[in-house]
């Protein structure tokens, strides 16, 4: 951990330490990504997370916004939220891996709405494998509002 009061760690749903320094590397790759016009590092909203907001060009205008919000801990848990505001209504989907009450530790929370049980499923052991797993079905997304 770089630096966080120990309140912020004791908040997580994984009971592991933020690791901001993985954030940290993250937020250098990300900040060079045409994909996003703007990464935002501990907002005042969500200070354990990475928000990351995708450029406007990868939806219709029927799409206000979207963000991947990133949490990630210290012993490899981490919680990724990818979300859209659109005119009538918001998509929510999350990939989860922590300690739960409702799944298994690796589970997602399918969209459009993110439901608190979701459902149980495996993720890759890497990191960066869970990174790119997230963002490809984040792309094939928005290549479907292309593709009517």
């Amino acid at each position: 951990m770089t630096g966080q009061d120990e309140s912020t760690a004791s908040e997580s749903v994984s009971g592991a330490p933020i690791d901001f320094d993985r954030l940290g590397i993250i937020r250098n790759r990300f900040t060079t990504d045409e994909r996003f016009t703007q990464v935002v590092d501990q907002p005042e909203f969500a200070p354990e997370r990475l928000v990351c907001v995708y450029d406007g060009r990868f939806y219709p205008s029927s799409v206000q916004n979207a963000r991947l919000e990133l949490v990630w801990f210290e012993n490899g848990d981490f919680s990724l939220h990818y979300h859209e505001d659109h005119d009538e209504g918001t998509f929510d989907h999350r990939w989860d891996r922590h300690p739960s009450d409702h799944n298994t530790r690796d589970h997602i929370h399918p969209g459009p709405d993110a439901p608190t049980h979701g459902d149980d499923t495996s993720h890759p052991s890497d990191w960066r494998d869970v990174l790119s797993m997230a963002l490809t079905e984040i792309e094939t997304r928005q290549r479907a509002f292309w593709e009517g």
